[in-house]
């Protein structure tokens, strides 16, 4: 199994705190873990740094999750990291926009282990192809 880079934008550390124990929790391994309290923080790591994973709020202060997912297509950096929405925001034009742009998955507020390992096996599939 491949360990994964990942990066989780929220405006919330507690949120932040439980995508990481969720992926333990799920068996994700994990090479390298950083947290990113807005977008405009976010895209600044995403530009200086590779990331296999984010996962996304969409309701943050500053630049939301729908302009983080933006920037990164005007960057071209959706060709090269997965992104998944974690939210509580359910409008189905939102989401579709989104999967418009190149996001790869969402996941509903609160993450449970049991939903999110399915997910990043789906999406970093996608996005490497199968694995041996």
């Amino acid at each position: 199994m491949m360990a994964y880079s990942i990066l989780a934008v929220d405006d919330s550390s507690t949120v932040r705190a439980v995508i990481a124990k969720t992926l333990r929790l799920a068996g994700v391994e994990v090479s390298r873990f950083r947290e990113a309290s807005t977008g405009d923080e976010a895209l600044r790591m995403l530009r200086e740094e590779p990331f296999d994973l984010v996962f996304c709020d969409l309701n943050m202060p500053g630049m939301t999750g729908c302009e983080l997912v933006a920037a990164l297509e005007r960057d071209g950096l959706l060709a090269t990291v997965a992104v998944v929405i974690i939210s509580s925001i359910e409008d189905p034009a939102v989401l579709s926009a989104l999967i418009g742009k190149g996001v790869r998955g969402f996941l509903r507020k609160p993450v449970r282990p049991e939903d999110l390992r399915p997910l990043v096996d789906r999406v970093m599939g996608a996005m490497h192809g199968p694995t041996a």
